[in-house]
């Protein structure tokens, strides 16, 4: 059973499909299948390709360089993207384009979004995030980066953690603590704060995996222009949840696609190892089967809501708890189908940190391992599994609180 769109939306989906086959090589094979530094290349120019025929930002209001398309229609983009394994957009844009972009429509003046929005598309500025800190992970209201007001500049002290892609960007959006004296989810202020500057260093944190897409962020008097607030001074806390809520309803459509393409290329692995007849491979693989089909359900449930207008509300910690747990067990089977293999990996790495490896990704023993390795974060960030656990059976299905000195709400634990 496959979701069932309208004639108009199919036929928008012809268009996207036209417009891919007008742009990639005749031979394309997915991004997966480009070395390190190719996919790098690509990715650039591809992203150009994408900014001037209008293909990034596609939700946006065209006044402000997108194309105001419809819920349907911006996912049938993210499918068409997803199945023809090209990317979306560059490494920051999620940040710049989803989040901050989104965030600066709905609460930043005029001025702010004359001068940052064409910037954001043009790639002129790359962003990331800075909420979490050492000492405020799930339980962001914790958080203890200071700005104090030096004249017409902010003066940011502090430490954000976990900041993804930070190496890549020159812009940070950071909550920081404008009011020390207020409830810690009072007294926040939301800045935008340029990274070219003395006051700010980047130190990349090492994987298991041996990739640094992670980084720590350090503030050292770093210093930004005081019209640098979205929404009100001491009132961040707002603007701080409104970003978080810029979910997609593309994702529930797109997870299943990719999760279904990896696990097409583990049966093909099984049978290259010669282990596709294997009971207890074939067993297992079929468990796998199983799991895929109810992750395309749950997408349809979320893709359903979204689609009607709903807003991601404490049961999407459903979702999340699957794929990441389902996650794990999946790349174990990789590994014990690879044996010995696995222990000294060989041929193309993983092209991303998150979730699958890349469309088109060769069957090398160090795109699984990679995988396998990159899985075990998959139940740590957005929320650790314990944190999905609790949101359910607190929030949805009603069971006692427990206590605990970790009260962070559940869209806390949604960021990436």
């Amino acid at each position: 059973m496959d979701v069932r769109y309208p004639p108009e939306a199919e036929a928008y989906r012809e268009k996207v499909q036209a417009f891919l086959g007008e742009h990639l090589p005749a031979d394309w094979k997915g991004i997966g299948a480009l070395s390190h530094e190719e996919a790098v290349q690509f990715t650039e120019d591809w992203r150009r390709i994408l900014f001037e025929n209008g293909y990034l930002a596609v939700s946006w209001p065209k006044e402000y360089g997108g194309q105001a398309l419809s819920p349907l229609e911006q996912v049938i983009v993210a499918e068409e993207f997803t199945k023809a394994g090209v990317p979306s957009g560059g490494p920051n844009d999620v940040f710049g384009i989803q989040m901050v972009g989104n965030t600066i429509i709905q609460w930043g003046t005029e001025e702010q979004k004359k001068h940052f929005l064409p910037r954001i598309l043009s790639g002129e500025d790359r962003w990331c995030q800075g909420y979490s800190e050492p000492n405020a992970g799930s339980d962001l209201g914790n958080l203890g980066c200071r700005a104090t007001l030096d004249g017409d500049e902010w003066v940011i002290n502090g430490q954000k953690i976990w900041t993804s892609a930070g190496h890549l960007a020159n812009w940070i959006f950071v909550l920081t603590r404008t009011a020390p004296d207020q409830p810690k989810h009072k007294g926040i202020t939301f800045l935008l704060c340029p990274m070219d500057q003395p006051g700010i260093e980047v130190r990349p944190i090492k994987m298991i995996s041996g990739e640094s897409e992670f980084n720590e962020v350090f503030f050292t008097d770093a210093r930004t222009p005081k019209e640098n607030v979205i929404g009100e001074v001491n009132g961040g806390w707002a603007v701080a949840m409104t970003l978080l809520g810029y979910e997609r309803g593309e994702a529930a459509a797109v997870a299943p696609i990719r999760f279904r393409d990896e696990l097409d290329r583990l049966t093909a692995l099984a049978k290259e190892n010669g282990k596709a007849n294997d009971p207890l491979i074939r067993q297992r693989l079929a468990w796998c089967h199983s799991k895929v089909e109810i992750m395309r359900y749950l997408g349809m449930r979320v893709l359903t809501q979204f689609l009607a207008g709903g807003h991601p509300g404490p049961e999407g910690s459903i979702t999340k708890l699957y794929w990441s747990e389902y996650h794990r067990t999946v790349t174990e089977l990789a590994v014990d189908i690879l044996g010995l293999d696995a222990l000294v990996p060989t041929g193309k790495a993983p092209g991303s940190a998150f979730q699958t490896d890349d469309p088109g990704a060769p069957n090398s023993s160090a795109s699984w391992v990679g995988t396998f390795l990159n899985a075990r974060a998959g139940t740590i960030y957005a929320g650790t599994s314990q944190i999905q656990k609790n949101i359910l059976g607190e929030m949805v299905l009603g069971l006692p609180k427990e206590p605990r000195a970790d009260t962070g709400s559940w869209k806390e634990s949604q960021r990436g």
